[in-house]
């Protein structure tokens, strides 16, 4: 069986992901100084060792053939890589898409990295530039309530958070605008940075 066609697909779902918010959104965090998260992963990282986890996840548009038109990512990157050469799983919000914020993210996707730093005892990186939690205008908007604490995801993804104090090594990286949710994840570190 020939698996060309599936694999140029994922391919082509992979290059949504890189392209991030956007050409103009990317741009633009570039203008203020900033670099995007993919950048702050691959810095931060030994070279070529990130393996990304959900690259492909997002919200697509589709034709009415049903085919794969364009995608948003996820506004949240993570995945596995190596620091001095020793495993560590990485978490980072993407500011490109809906300013990074917890109300517009895939909640499941920071819960596994925290989830994947607990059951394989491994330190967890969370860069951190979004805010949100409660509840965005524009997720009234979409989903005509807001996101209280214990719904979407319940407490489950927190109780992650919260357990890998005890756990692992947790370093917090606030590298923007941070608030709700963010500021939380910032606070539940054993290090953290934070820049003006």
């Amino acid at each position: 069986m020939n698996w060309k066609p599936e694999l140029e697909e994922l391919a082509r779902r992979e290059a949504f992901a890189k392209e991030m918010g956007g050409a103009d959104k990317v741009k633009r965090q570039h203008d203020q100084g900033r670099f995007t998260v993919r950048e702050r992963i691959d810095k931060l990282l030994d070279p070529k060792t990130f393996h990304e986890i959900g690259a492909i996840s997002g919200i697509g548009e589709y034709a009415e053939s049903g085919e794969l038109i364009s995608a948003t990512p996820a506004n949240c990157v993570f995945g596995r890589g190596k620091v001095g050469d020793r495993s560590v799983v990485i978490v980072g919000d993407d500011f490109t898409v809906r300013g990074g914020s917890a109300d517009a993210s895939i909640w499941a996707k920071p819960m596994m990295a925290e989830q994947m730093a607990h059951d394989f005892r491994l330190p967890i990186i969370r860069v951190i530039e979004g805010s949100g939690g409660g509840g965005s205008v524009k997720t009234i908007e979409t989903k005509g309530a807001a996101n209280l604490p214990g719904g979407i995801g319940g407490t489950e993804w927190y109780w992650y958070t919260t357990a890998n104090m005890a756990r692992v090594p947790v370093v917090g990286l606030g590298l923007g605008s941070v608030a709700g949710l963010g500021a939380a994840r910032l606070a539940a570190s054993h290090y953290s940075v934070i820049t003006k």
